[in-house]
């Protein structure tokens, strides 16, 4: 473990560095795209955050090849290459769109090749645990199909996210720190070596993440762009192809006796795969959810809007913050409740716990719905937004109104926004009309 915390902090650490000088860089090359109609931020900020955390991966890979614990890990698998080779790939296209916005149908083409170099290298699902009949093998083309697939398929998700300071960053971290857990468990507790890469993945990739944050939480002085959602993304989907693709599940025993109990058993086999699920769950609903609304407003389903999670977070009444770590405590509630699930499935405490804390988080959800007020003795002691709104007078109404009618209306000139300050542009609306966001997602 403490080869494992070592890597942790040094990826962390490299990361963290690296962000400042590489937005510097990012500024001085134009990577500060204008502000779109869907976007939250008011001022221009520079993305290239990805730069950083691929060097933050080189550095994590680099640092446990020398540890002698981890050393292994290269020796007796290709896949570190194989996800470094996939990785190098998809963060350069990342890079190349943070800078001139690529068209969508290349960025789809760039993560397939990715995941086909990772595949032809190795890393690659072989089989899969089937509760009831056992490990079914997978032929070359369907492994490399369904390879393909959950890659695209999680980039996508984590790209999706995306959409708020720290959102996408944190709920990866969250999905990796249970990740490692899981797979932790499965090397040392069942004594399965072909789980140590995914173990080594999945800390990398919390390092990467919790060395981004400081520099990306609300409010944000970068962005890591596509070429870190992409990267990151394909480093989740790398660890979950890793365990699933190449642990036997015959090694954990769980297919014998009665398909019922087998049945039973072979839940924890499936957790790998459940568990990139964790952070593709909340943006695929959001995705349906955009699906159905764009297409019954009679437009494109790629056409952008404001009416995503995270936007419909703000509009009820949840500032920045409070919207991101509500995402945050839903995606842990998943991720973990299915790992604690997966250890001790018999227990019931674990069911009402998930139970339990999903109530707290509708509460948390609906709270600007029920801001509470309080009494008129108190209200000297509390914040303004607690306090009850008093109706004025019409007698007090009428001088207001007759002296804004009497002042001139100046006209506002519009400022340039810069790097560090506010944007100043005049009046802006805080949401504005979803179906007028024109540019494409």
């Amino acid at each position: 473990m403490r080869d494992y915390l070592l890597t942790l902090c040094v990826t962390a650490a490299v990361t963290y560095l690296l962000t400042g000088p590489v937005r510097k860089f990012a500024i001085a090359t134009g990577a500060m795209p204008e502000i779109r109609a869907r976007d939250v931020h008011r001022e221009p900020t520079p993305r290239l955050g990805g730069i950083a955390m691929f060097f933050g991966l080189c550095t994590g890979l680099l640092v446990a090849d020398h540890l002698q614990n981890l050393n292994s890990v290269f020796e007796l698998s290709n896949e570190p290459r194989a996800l470094l080779s996939g990785a190098a790939l998809i963060w350069l296209i990342g890079v190349l769109d943070d800078k001139f916005e690529l068209d969508a149908l290349i960025k789809l083409g760039a993560q397939m090749i990715s995941a086909g170099v990772m595949v032809i290298q190795g890393l690659t699902i072989l089989w899969l645990p089937i509760p009831g009949v056992g490990v079914v093998a997978l032929t070359k083309g369907q492994g490399t199909l369904l390879t393909v697939a959950l890659v695209v398929l999680t980039i996508n998700a984590v790209n999706f996210v995306d959409g708020l300071d720290g959102l996408a960053a944190g709920m990866v971290c969250i999905a990796a720190a249970a990740f490692f857990l899981y797979a932790y468990r499965l090397w040392y507790g069942y004594t399965i070596e072909a789980a140590a890469p995914a173990t080594l993945f999945t800390a990398i990739l919390m390092g990467m993440c919790l060395g981004f944050l400081p520099h990306n939480m609300h409010p944000a002085r970068i962005f890591m762009g596509d070429s870190g959602s992409m990267l990151i993304g394909l480093i989740l989907a790398a660890s979950a192809i890793s365990i699933t693709g190449q642990v036997d599940a015959d090694v954990l025993k769980i297919f014998e006796g009665s398909t019922r109990e087998a049945t039973h058993a072979a839940l924890p086999v499936f957790i790998p795969l459940l568990l990139p699920l964790t952070i593709i769950a909340i943006p695929m609903a959001d995705l349906v959810l955009a699906i159905v609304r764009r297409t019954w407003n009679g437009q494109s389903p790629f056409a952008a809007d404001r009416g995503h999670l995270h936007h419909r977070l703000l509009e009820i009444g949840h500032s920045h913050s409070r919207a991101v770590l509500i995402m945050y405590f839903w995606s842990a509630l998943i991720a973990f409740g299915t790992l604690a699930y997966s250890v001790h499935s018999t227990s019931m405490w674990i069911v009402l716990g998930v139970v339990f804390l999903s109530a707290i988080g509708l509460v948390l959800l609906l709270l600007p719905r029920f801001t509470p007020r309080a009494p008129r003795w108190a209200e000297s002691f509390v914040p303004p937004r607690y306090r009850r709104r008093r109706a004025l007078a019409p007698e007090a109404l009428a001088p207001v109104a007759s002296a804004a009618a009497e002042e001139p209306v100046e006209e506002r000139v519009p400022v340039p926004a810069g790097v560090n300050g506010a944007t100043a542009i005049g009046h802006r609306s805080r949401f504005t009309d979803r179906r007028k966001a024109g540019t494409p997602s």
